[in-house]
């Protein structure tokens, strides 16, 4: 298992590229197509668009750097690195779709390079295990955690507790 949780902050490394580069293109067409008279990158639509993709960014980022201390420190990362590979690769399809719909139909032209952000990101869901494989192994591991700890829960009204 360690094997694939160490490729897993990899794939996540990989899935920060795409998303980054997604971003990057789409920033800076945004400020250099016009239309109505000013940069598109002055209407809401696309600051929000621009705005959701940093914050995914930024998100997977600090997870993927959360699971490589671990590793480094010789802790389980197993949770961790599964986070990470999750959300960074979400991210990287979420940006580069998000790039696609910034740059309108320039985004499908093979001369820029958000159409294929797209397909690189598209497969960084799926190796070292799907986004549904890593769900599972980050539930496995929570609901482990959880049978180690003793955490008493209230009993719900008129319910008398252990029965």
């Amino acid at each position: 298992m360690t094997t694939l949780d160490g490729g897993r902050i990899g794939v996540a490394g990989q899935a920060l590229g795409i998303a980054q580069a997604s971003i990057d293109v789409a920033t800076r067409y945004s400020t250099e197509r016009e239309a109505f008279g000013a940069p598109i990158s002055t209407m809401y639509a696309i600051q929000l668009k621009l705005s959701k993709m940093a914050c995914a960014v930024e998100q997977a980022r600090l997870l993927n750097w959360r699971a490589a201390y671990l590793k480094d420190a010789g802790e389980d990362f197993t949770k961790e690195a599964a986070m990470a590979k999750l959300c960074a690769s979400e991210a990287a399809t979420m940006c580069s779709h998000q790039a696609i719909q910034v740059l309108g139909g320039m985004g499908f032209v093979s001369d820029m390079p958000a159409e294929r952000y797209y397909r690189d990101a598209r497969i960084t869901e799926i190796y070292e295990g799907t986004s549904e494989v890593q769900h599972l192994v980050i539930a496995g591991k929570m609901l482990k955690e959880a049978a180690k700890a003793v955490i008493p829960l209230p009993s719900a009204p008129g319910h008398k507790a252990g029965h």
